[in-house]
């Protein structure tokens, strides 16, 4: 056993990322924790276009627990994969209802772009993309991530919510969900300056306790069975995907969730320290292997696209730096499978605290950013406001990278700039010309 357990840690690499087990453990479940809500957010907006959401809920915990299993047991990172937010939103209101796609035939264009990603993977034009962000990039695109999961936490628990004068304004501060944040901040602040490396899990633990004391919880389980993924495994309709033409719909799946997954692998593993000596990603191509598999398991098994998820970045705020998170995150996924009811029970006001702390923590990468140079200040700015201003990592990333390119060509230093740059600054820039129509 012992045997195992060594060779397990040297698989891992634990020596070297200065980690242990029960770090692994807690970092694993801080991430479960935080995502929890696609259990129930991916079926309620995919029901919206026709599917049955005991199916997509079935089909959510396991493209979930596939996609992370992989993530942590193959590519070896802390990283955690699901049905992303976004893109299942443009699944249900652009593809379907917009355009009066059937949803069989949308999963098939969701299997296809799957494939295409695995296609390009195999032929190395992902790891490409990767490498070919500036490196004056990943800093700014980690700060930005950060401001964006601060964002979301701040929105999700009312902290921050819409007006039509001002855009964003200041909740109701006396709103029982609202005050539950604010605890929750509180303790999870005081146990970080503390020194408790498990505090953003016990963060919260204590909110979610306190709203079961308060009785604040609104929980009103759907009845559910793991069976009922048969409703949506394999009815996907490939051929009507190809029949139809929708080769746009494809394209933005694949486009999207490109550089969202790449944006979220730089901010991560900025923050994890992942990077080698030569500003490159160890192992790049298992983790664009793991995504595009986890895309088309997503798919056959019935729900949208799966991306890496920013929330992993609460695991790694917890000390997670080894694939053993992911493998813990993707184990909880599983075991959702069959109980997924009862993580509804986790309510937004306790997983808030804990995306507007690791946003402020993994603002620290703006400190490496030269804001005293333009060439480098500008872009980075951009790419960091873009991000949640925008709500896409990929249009961030896009903001960053025209406004690279064009810099270094007006300042005469456009040799600098390699090829795959300037063909991606074009791709961006014809994407939102096209947006724009």
């Amino acid at each position: 056993m012992r045997r195992l357990i060594a060779s397990a840690e040297g698989y891992f690499e634990f020596a070297s990322l200065g980690t242990t087990w029960r770090t692994e453990i807690l970092a694993g479940i801080t991430t479960f924790m935080t995502m929890a809500y696609i259990i129930f957010v991916n079926p309620s907006i995919l029901h919206d276009a026709g599917m049955p959401i005991a199916g997509v809920t079935a089909a959510t915990c396991l493209a979930a627990a596939i996609g992370s299993l992989l993530m942590g047991g193959f590519a070896r990172y802390p990283i955690a994969l699901a049905p992303g937010m976004g893109l299942n939103a443009y699944f249900t209101y652009s593809v379907v209802k917009g355009m009066h796609v059937d949803w069989h035939v949308a999963l098939g264009a969701v299997f296809i772009s799957g494939v295409a990603f695995l296609v390009l993977t195999a032929l190395g034009i992902r790891q490409m993309i990767v490498n070919a962000i500036p490196a004056e990039l990943y800093s700014a695109v980690a700060a930005g991530v950060g401001l964006f999961i601060a964002f979301i936490g701040l929105r999700n628990c009312g902290l921050v919510v819409a007006d039509p004068a001002t855009t964003v304004t200041l909740g109701n501060l006396r709103a029982p969900e609202t005050l539950l944040a604010l605890f929750g901040l509180m303790v999870t602040g005081a146990l970080l300056c503390a020194g408790v490396r498990a505090a953003i899990l016990i963060g919260v633990l204590a909110t979610w306790g306190l709203a079961v004391v308060t009785g604040t919880i609104h929980w009103h389980p759907e009845p559910y069975s793991v069976s009922s993924i048969t409703s949506t495994a394999l009815q996907l309709d490939i051929r009507g995907a190809m029949g139809r033409g929708i080769l746009e719909i494809v394209f933005v799946f694949l486009f999207v969730d490109l550089f969202d997954n790449v944006g979220t692998l730089v901010a991560v593993g900025k923050k994890a320290k992942l990077f080698d000596e030569a500003n490159q990603i160890p192992r790049v191509n298992r983790i664009l292997y793991s995504d595009a598999i986890a895309t088309i398991t997503g798919s056959l098994s019935g729900t949208s696209t799966v991306v890496s998820y920013i929330e992993s970045s609460a695991g790694v705020a917890a000390g997670g730096r080894s694939g053993v998170t992911a493998i813990v995150t993707g184990l909880l996924f599983f075991v959702a499978l069959f109980v997924a009811p009862l993580a509804g029970a986790i309510p937004e006001s306790a997983t808030a605290p804990a995306l507007i702390i690791v946003g402020s923590m993994m603002m620290t990468t703006a400190a490496e950013i030269e804001w005293l140079n333009p060439e480098v200040a500008i872009p980075a700015f951009l790419t960091m406001i873009a991000i949640p201003l925008t709500f896409s990592i990929a249009n961030g990333l896009a903001f960053g990278f025209i406004a690279y390119t064009w810099l270094k060509v007006l300042r005469g230093r456009f040799r600098e700039v390699n090829w795959t740059v300037y063909g991606l600054t074009a791709l961006f820039m014809i994407r939102f010309w096209y947006l724009g129509k």
